[in-house]
């Protein structure tokens, strides 16, 4: 399970009381899920308007850096194609892998100093983001477009003989080359056909150069096979080979281009190599540091709303709930239990029930401060 429930009630005597009272509730007789203290320092609280409209801008920026973290780590998944058992280790918040990262947070002082507003600190985190996002596209960008252009490449050299490139399967001297008169043709012969075309070859149209044919190359489902003519033959010969399902493919033997297609291949597939290092290093340090800005935000968001709720001074506790998958049910009405007295008009409402015309994921509410923390960020099972 890597769900969990970020909570704050307000403290009773202490804080460690209102704690000490979630954990009988949660853990001593039931094992509903596994807390621990979520610490958030001393924020500067600012007025009550600032932190009203403050709330509805915490949580469009909460959406969209969580969507930023989620296509990071996606891209990583893509980037590592083949070795995408790797991409969950390659995921960590500042060295460490996220559900320990969430599970011992510390706000960091440096990066989000506390000293200033919490509009400032949002601001910081916003900034910070849409650059990693800007950054993410750009590099993206150039990447894809040079996979692509080698997938292109590789996809021209692979596949059946009616469509592959030709290029690395013939040899000069297959061919007849700077001849006014006589052309060869490259013609694709299912198997079964083999005989039937030995038999007709010579006779598909007038001016075929008698015993001309050779076997150049096979693949599960065909042959390639030579043929020289007279140039005048071509269509005609064309026409016949159809009608007796061969097929005549459309190439001319050309040093120069085979060798700039097999020299661009080279060097795309060597920039690719360059770049995938320097890429996945970029993706992991970035995706730290979005996470990293993301837990941020819910602290923020918590911390705003706790103050909202509650009232000042400043007298909550913040806890991370990591839900028994089981129980998660159960969990819920043992917390609504607990805080119901908080707010009477929160009646319990469960994000698993459809109710027409009701969003619930958007209207989850409850007595308590709740937000959600999923760290599975991927839109595959790793």
């Amino acid at each position: 399970m890597t769900e969990f429930w970020l909570i704050s009630a307000p403290g009773e005597k202490t804080c460690q009381q209102t704690w000490d009272k979630m954990m009988v509730a949660t853990t001593r007789t039931n094992n509903l899920s596994t807390n621990s203290k979520f610490n958030i320092p001393d924020l500067k609280v600012g007025t009550l308007d600032v932190l009203v409209g403050l709330s509805d801008e915490l949580a469009k920026l909460d959406t969209f850096v969580e969507s930023v973290v989620k296509k990071v780590a996606q891209y990583m998944a893509d980037v590592l194609e083949d070795s995408r058992d790797k991409v969950q280790e390659n995921l960590l918040a500042n060295g460490v892998d996220l559900v320990t990262y969430v599970t011992r947070f510390q706000w960091d002082m440096a990066k989000y100093p506390i000293k200033q507003s919490l509009k400032n600190i949002s601001e910081i985190v916003s900034k910070q983001v849409t650059q990693i996002d800007n950054d993410l596209k750009a590099r993206a960008s150039a990447y894809n477009n040079l996979k692509g252009n080698l997938q292109n490449l590789e996809r021209k050299n692979a596949g059946s003989l009616m469509t592959r490139s030709l290029a690395d399967i013939v040899k000069k001297e297959d061919f007849v080359l700077d001849s006014e008169y006589l052309i060869t043709l490259l013609v694709v012969v299912p198997k079964p056909n083999y005989g039937d075309w030995q038999k007709t070859y010579e006779t598909l149209a007038e001016m075929v150069v008698p015993r001309s044919t050779n076997l150049l190359f096979e693949d599960n489902d065909s042959g390639l096979f030579s043929v020289t003519l007279f140039r005048k033959a071509i269509d005609d010969f064309r026409h016949k080979a159809r009608e007796n399902k061969f097929t005549v493919r459309d190439f001319q033997y050309n040093e120069e281009e085979m060798k700039a297609d097999k020299e661009e291949m080279t060097r795309l597939s060597t920039d690719k190599k360059k770049q995938f290092g320097p890429l996945v290093r970029w993706l992991k340090v970035n995706f730290s540091e979005a996470f990293i800005a993301w837990i941020h935000i819910k602290a923020l968001r918590v911390f705003v709303e706790s103050v909202l709720r509650y009232g000042l001074p400043v007298n909550f506790q913040a806890m991370l709930l990591q839900p028994n998958k089981k129980n998660m049910k159960k969990l819920r009405e043992v917390l609504y239990d607990l805080y119901k007295h908080l707010d009477s008009s929160a009646a319990i409402i469960d994000a698993s029930m459809d109710i027409p015309g009701l969003n619930l994921s958007q209207q989850e509410y409850y007595p308590y401060v709740y937000y959600k923390i999923d760290c599975n960020l991927l839109d595959f099972k790793v």
